[in-house]
């Protein structure tokens, strides 16, 4: 294989743009941790709220067990 210079003459010059990938990183990590803590809330406050009444009569009826024969 040649020279990567030879093969991609145009990225020779090429220069990341420092403030703005830190600036898009830390707006993206802003926005995934607000997200994250959001998600984790909203399923723990799903437990705290009360059923319905609607929602009891669908609950499966539980059996007695018959006391064991001595």
């Amino acid at each position: 294989m040649g020279n990567t210079e030879a093969m991609f003459p145009e990225q020779k010059d090429f220069e990341y743009d420092e403030d703005t990938l830190r600036t898009t990183g830390v707006v993206l990590a802003v926005i995934m941790f607000v997200s994250g803590i959001l998600i984790a809330l909203s399923k723990k406050c799903t437990k705290c709220v009360k059923s319905s009444p609607k929602s009891s009569d669908t609950q499966i009826p539980k059996t007695e067990v018959p006391p064991p024969a001595v």
